[in-house]
């Protein structure tokens, strides 16, 4: 993915979904408030650099993919509102979306993603 910058683009998953907005979190302010405040969230939210999220304060449950620098996908977890995700050895991004989308796209161990930004 090399470095990103605050932004929008498009999510390709190997073997799955293709064209999925996705929102790129790359600086600390935009990576703190994260999806905290939000009803919900349109195609899913990248947080980059990031290797661990928590879900206080949120309204509702989300799919958590945890990806290496090559962009492939080490772990997938649902994780509902008022929890501590553990750091992730070897993550580099984080890749967020409402709970049950990820399975939707395609997105499990080992599967690789492209971001086009």
């Amino acid at each position: 993915m090399g470095r990103l910058r605050d932004g929008r683009g498009t999510l390709r998953v190997e073997g799955g979904a293709d064209g999925v907005p996705v929102e790129i979190a790359a600086s600390y302010r935009t990576r703190t408030r994260g999806l905290l405040g939000r009803d919900g969230v349109d195609g899913a939210l990248l947080l980059t650099p990031a290797s661990g999220v928590h879900t206080f304060r949120m309204r509702f449950a989300i799919d958590v993919a945890y990806l290496d620098r090559e962009s492939r996908v080490l772990a997938v977890r649902t994780m509902r509102p008022g929890r501590l995700g553990l750091p992730r050895p070897r993550a580099r991004h984080v890749l967020e979306a409402e709970a049950g989308a990820l399975a939707r796209w395609g997105v499990r161990p080992g599967v690789r993603v492209a971001l086009e930004a």
